[in-house]
């Protein structure tokens, strides 16, 4: 029999966090974070990373293991949690994967699909911004340091192409011309059990905007002048994030920092939409309504009797 791998997907605010280390508590696990701005050091608030008190002694990884400036791809995540996966698994443990950043969780279920990688806002207008700035011909030169094949295909006028191909070699680690050698037959050597947590929408967006107001209070603006400050620039990869590219805004002087807040708020909701759309195309995923609070022990113990598949 294949070993059992956990995991706790749904959108921001929803609770993921609580319910992965009540699990944990509860079957001798530890928790593998499926989050892409969590895996960077320095970003604590913003990324809404657990602190020591709420990790209640559960062992946590895949949070703060990579340098905020450099670039960090999907297949890297693959391949780093993936070794966390084996290792929890080799010490009889049981590993918990909590996240909402998709194209995270899908690597650990389903095969890499490159050509099918979802856009990038930021990475869009880096590059588009970047196109203006240094001329079409700079940026297809930026191409064919990474992707010369996929360059040589591509007419440095035709910047959306290039952009695109830049764009899926940001998010995925991989070039176009690799992405050949992806489609081979997959098979997992562990089972997952997928289960999401999903809220009633107006109270989840309610927790999206306190949850923005809580970093505010805990000091997120500081969080960003200290970033930027240590060398980060807006245009990187880690920056790119909900609440450090609006707050950088409000340090250039574009925002107010009320209106700041507001638009953090309004693409936190936009963002837990979008992942609800993500998450609900995987027919996979059990569903855990916790909209209600007083609701919360016994779901999670619906939750721990469905991964002991008693249900």
């Amino acid at each position: 029999m294949k070993p059992k791998v956990i995991f706790i997907v749904g959108p921001t605010a929803s609770g993921k966090t609580a319910a992965s280390i009540h699990l944990a508590q509860k079957m001798n696990g530890e928790v593998v974070s499926a989050d892409s701005m969590a895996i960077y050091r320095g970003m604590d608030i913003g990324t809404a990373k657990p602190s020591k008190e709420e990790m209640q002694g559960i062992e946590h990884h895949m949070i703060s293991c990579v340098d905020p400036r450099i670039p960090y791809s999907v297949s890297e995540y693959k391949d780093d949690a993936q070794k966390c996966i084996f290792d929890i698994l080799n010490r009889d443990k049981m590993p918990i994967v909590c996240g909402g950043t998709g194209l995270y969780v899908n690597s650990l279920i389903f095969p890499l699909d490159f050509t099918a990688a979802p856009s990038d806002e930021g990475i869009r207008q880096e590059l588009t911004e970047f196109a203006e700035k240094y001329g079409n011909e700079a940026l297809h030169a930026e191409l064919a340091k990474v992707d010369p094949e996929t360059a040589k295909d591509l007419h440095p006028n035709n910047v959306r192409r290039v952009i695109r191909a830049l764009e899926i070699y940001r998010l995925t680690g991989k070039t176009k011309s690799e992405q050949a050698t992806l489609n081979k037959p997959f098979e997992l050597s562990y089972e997952p059990i997928l289960m999401g947590i999903t809220l009633d929408r107006k109270k989840l967006y309610e927790k999206c905007d306190l949850r923005v107001n809580k970093m505010m209070e805990a000091g997120l603006l500081q969080e960003v002048k200290t970033l930027l400050a240590s060398g980060l620039t807006p245009e990187m990869q880690s920056m790119q994030g909900i609440g450090y590219k609006e707050l950088v805004k409000h340090i250039n002087g574009e925002l107010s920092l009320p209106e700041a807040i507001e638009l953090m708020q309004k693409l936190t909701r936009h963002l837990a939409k979008r992942q609800l759309t993500w998450f609900h195309a995987i027919s996979e995923i059990r569903w855990f309504d916790c909209t209600n609070a007083q609701d919360l022990p016994k779901i999670y113990d619906e939750m721990f009797e469905y991964s002991l598949g008693k249900e």
